[in-house]
Formats: C-alpha cells, structure tokens, sequence
C-alpha cells in the first residue's frame, strides 16, 4: 500500500502535535502544587484534562504510527534484518546517546550537591540501578520519556511475529493485546502496556490494506466525540484522583486507546488548514523536542524552587512555552551549524524531502517510525 502526500504529511502533523502536547503530561509538580490537591480551582481540572486525559492518547498513537509504517508495503517487502539494522541508528543510537548525557550531567550535578530530590540518586546507585537509569532494561530511564522508544524497540524485535499474529487471527490477537494493554495485569517485559497494542494496531491496519482514509467523511463527529470522552475522563480523574479505583484506570487506557482515531480524525481537519501544513514541514524537530523536553523541564523546576517563587500557575504556564522555545532554535542551530551532529542525534530525521518526481509516491518516512515525568 503506498502513503500519499496527504497522508504523509497528516502523519508528520500528527507527531509534533502529539508530541508537543506531551510536554504537559510532563510539567513537574511537588506535593503541594499536585494537580489533585485543588488548590488552584479549575486550572488544576484543566491540568487533569491535558496531562491525564487528552494527551495520554500520544503514546499509543505513536506507536500506530510506527506499526503502520513499518508493513505498508506489506509483509512481502518486509526485511527483518535490513529494519533491526536501520533502526538501531534511527531509535537505539538517539535513545543511548540522549539517554546517557542526560544521566551524565546528573551525575556531574549530583556529585556538587545539585539536583538530589528531583532525580533518582546517580552518585550513589549501584550498578543495577546505573545500568537502567541508562539502558532501561528493567525500569524507566533516566530521561523518563524515552520509555517510549525502549518499548518501541522491543514491538520492532518482536514484529515478525505481532505481523503473523495480526495477519492470520487479526480478531484474536488484537482483542487480548486490548486486553493485556487494559487491564490490571503484570507489564512484563514492557515499561507501557499500550505501546504493543497501539504497534499491533497499526500493523494490523497495514497488513489489511485498510484505507485509513476512509474515516475522513466523518472526521468532525469523531473529533469532538474523542474530545467529549477526554473531558468525561478527566472531571471522573479530577474527582478520585490521584489513586484511581481499578475500573477508573482501566477506563483511562481505554481512552488514550480510543484516542487513536480521534487523533486520525483531527489530521483530516487539522491538515487542510495554513497551520496544519506548517506543522507538516517540520520533520526532525518532533523528535528533538520529544527527547529534550523533559531535561529541560526538570532544570527549569530546579531553578523555579531555587528562586522561591511561590505562584505555581505561571510556571505551569511558562515552562512549556520556554521550553519549546529552547528546543525550536536548539534544533534549528543544530542542524545548520553541525548537520553530522544533528543526524545522529534525530536518527536521520532531517526534515521534508524534495517533492517526488511525478508519477512517484513520497517517500512516507520523512521521519522513520519512533520518532511518543516523574509523571509516567
């Protein structure tokens, strides 16, 4: 199945918007400013409502992404060897080396008297602990968001046979990957349950030849339907939280789930607009925020707490804007002044393409597949 322009740059659209909202998931907080306490009324709702709730769909949107992308030209195209190789560049060398310098410079902090009490203790780790705060082999890494592509390259180990799977019992192998993904069972060997389904999915849709198009008829009922279940989840979080009953936890992955296809939706809407084609132009620079926005984060709330200010909202308000900002031109400068450098740190992400010659398909991986807190 070939990806069209459109569809490739829906898809393009849809990472950095998913991404930058993730940046709220990741907002730092202590005890007394905690988006369940209610001390600051109805913005700590919209808190619940942003990290909790609307941008929880990121994680198994992405990992859709990813699964459709790597089987839509179908199994028969499919090279294992020639994809574990490509990726170990694309995902497992980004991962080490942003993971690692991360952990580096909190090992240089902490062994000054900088940093202990926002991060796990690097000085004194064992090697245990050392090795998984840098390689995630049993636990979230340091630069927690990067969970997202350990998992990822665990459904790329493993898709020779999630492809078997979904392409003879797509029925079966779907519904209990829901279910593994959903309910209150051990993670295994993943850090996120609903990385495997949402990588399922997408393959599944690959294998099938389903038109992903298809849905666009009915792009605005099924935004604002996704939208409407969002704001149901977050008042029903808002009001238990922050220890979720089990049937409450398990509705909310159900929501980020389900949030795949309002996502879909919203790129049908969101890319016929001058924004939403801008947003498509930006390629690398999803994957540079994704991983670079939560180190950031963590130091602007080392400083917010050094400087004693007292007024959480315009933090909560500030730091994802100052971040972005940081990031947008970090990345810019990056790739004009040291192109190497940025290459290897974006996995080869380095933006839009020539348009194709007529009568040819855009490549569809202007960015290959993978480029989805203390709160996880």
């Amino acid at each position: 199945m070939q990806i069209d322009a459109t569809v490739s740059a829906r898809i393009n659209m849809m990472r950095i918007v998913l991404i930058t909202g993730i940046i709220f998931v990741h907002v730092p907080y202590d005890p007394a400013t905690s988006l369940y306490a209610g001390t600051f009324g109805g913005l700590d709702w919209l808190r619940v409502f942003l990290a909790d709730s609307l941008f929880r769909i990121g994680v198994p949107c992405l990992s859709a992404i990813s699964g459709y992308l790597l089987f839509h030209r179908g199994i028969e195209a499919f090279d294992y060897r020639r994809t574990l190789r490509t990726k170990a560049s694309t995902i497992l060398l980004p991962f080490l080396l942003w993971n690692t310098a991360f952990l580096a410079l909190v090992y240089i902090a902490q062994s000054r008297g900088i940093g202990f009490g926002y991060l796990p203790d690097v000085v004194n780790a064992t090697p245990r602990e050392l090795m998984n705060l840098g390689l995630a082999v049993e636990s979230w890494p340091i630069d927690i968001p990067l969970y997202f592509l350990r998992d990822l390259l665990l459904c790329l180990v493993l898709s020779p046979l999630i492809a078997l799977a979904v392409l003879r019992y797509p029925r079966i192998a779907l519904a209990l990957m829901l279910a593994y993904a959903v309910l209150p069972l051990p993670n295994g060997i993943f850090l996120k349950k609903s990385i495997l389904f949402g990588f399922s999915f997408g393959v599944a849709m690959a294998l099938h030849r389903i038109d992903i198009r298809r849905m666009d008829r009915f792009a605005l009922p099924m935004t604002l339907a996704v939208l409407a279940m969002a704001l149901g989840l977050s008042a029903a979080l808002y009001a238990y939280g922050p220890d979720f009953p089990a049937w409450l936890d398990m509705l909310r992955g159900l929501a980020a789930i389900a949030g795949i296809f309002g996502a879909w939706a919203f790129s049908a809407l969101l890319i016929r607009t001058r924004a939403g084609k801008a947003l498509a132009r930006l390629g690398g620079l999803s994957f540079w925020i994704f991983c670079g926005h939560y180190p950031l984060l963590v130091l602007f709330w080392m400083i917010w707490n050094r400087l004693g200010i007292a007024h959480y909202p315009l933090f909560y308000a500030a730091s994802p804007v100052l971040a972005l900002a940081i990031l947008v031109s970090t990345h810019a400068a990056t790739r004009r002044f040291a192109p190497a450098l940025h290459a290897i740190l974006t996995g080869r992400r380095t933006g839009q393409r020539k348009p194709p010659a007529a009568g040819r398909h855009p490549h569809p991986e202007m960015e290959p597949a993978g480029s989805i807190a203390q709160r996880r």
